[in-house]
């Protein structure tokens, strides 16, 4: 139901998107994983055709987002991080507005607007300004208006962002909910666990490039049997990395004045050896931290740095 084919978006000499390829079915999650800058928004953008590629192709259900631009955005819901809302309205005057762009009219529209309001929790504040709403109840509403219409493809750019526990629990059984009647959702995030717990596919996006794609057993499997080794304090990064070469089964992730991240095969046994080299060369280890094989140290190890950076 989406199709990205060789996408490449570039203002001027600055490339977001630098020739990424992917696609995502009906009734299942996909996941667009990657750090602040890393293209994920700019990649949203150009499914829903608020952004013209600069080469390579975007379908949706079969349709080119730039040729064929109409036909695609009637079947795409569109949650955007930042909130679409007029708060100076009611959350149902909300809901019609965005459900009248989109075709809905009559007694469709507000039948329809009284089962969303139902399904994100909000009924018994339907008439209530917005403005007055707390930040968990704007986030679901603001779900609530990208799927007035039914969408059949619905992208979702980090929907919980900054929102309370509660709130959170219900968007992603919503997510879920819409997956389950057969919609193909695509969504971002900055929360590992969400990304683990929802999505039946994911792709690794880091400086405009898809680094990694598959599901998430595949992208387990790419880490292998070895652990994630984060030391903190001061390092000579030339000199720690040529002593830990020396080292069997280490490779180095990220090589920094005050940090080191170092991927190892049966790292418990090996930290003797590893804090030995170290000394050798006169850092001061200050900090450690060792975590077993997950798709957050897969992220750390193709990107070097955490997904919230």
């Amino acid at each position: 139901m989406i199709e990205v084919q060789h996408l490449r978006k570039s203002y001027g000499e600055l490339v977001a998107v630098d020739d990424a390829s992917f696609h995502a079915e009906p009734g299942a999650i996909f996941g667009l994983l990657g750090p602040n800058g890393a293209g994920k928004s700019t990649t949203i953008g150009c499914l829903s055709g608020l952004l013209k590629p600069s080469s390579g192709s975007v379908r949706v259900l079969g349709h080119d987002v730039v040729r064929n631009g109409v036909a695609a955005r009637r079947a795409l819901g569109i949650v955007p991080q930042e909130l679409a809302l007029y708060d100076d309205l009611s959350a149902l005057e909300n809901l019609r507005f965005w459900g009248a762009a989109y075709g809905l009219g009559g007694a469709d529209l507000k039948r329809r607007a009284a089962e969303v309001l139902e399904l994100v929790g909000l009924a018994d504040r339907a008439r209530e300004p917005v403005k007055r709403y707390s930040g968990g109840m704007r986030r679901r509403l603001n779900f609530a208006c990208g799927v007035m219409h039914r969408p059949r493809v619905l992208l979702l750019d980090e929907p919980t962002v900054g929102v309370d526990p509660q709130s959170r629990v219900r968007l992603l059984e919503l997510v879920r909910e819409q997956a389950a009647a057969g919609a193909c959702v695509l969504y971002t995030t900055h929360y590992m666990e969400e990304a683990q717990d929802l999505c039946d596919r994911l792709a690794i996006i880091d400086h405009g490039k898809v680094i990694a794609l598959g599901t998430l057993q595949e992208l387990r499997d790419m880490m292998g049997a070895r652990d994630l080794l984060r030391l903190s304090g001061t390092f000579d990064p030339p000199a720690a990395a040529a002593a830990l070469e020396g080292v069997d089964r280490v490779e180095i992730v990220t090589a920094e004045p005050s940090l080191l991240i170092v991927a190892v095969e049966g790292a418990s046994r090996k930290l003797p050896a590893i804090f030995a080299a170290l000394a050798a060369t006169g850092a001061e280890v200050r900090e450690t931290t060792l975590s077993q094989p997950s798709l957050e140290s897969l992220f750390i190890k193709l990107t070097g740095r955490e997904l919230r950076e």
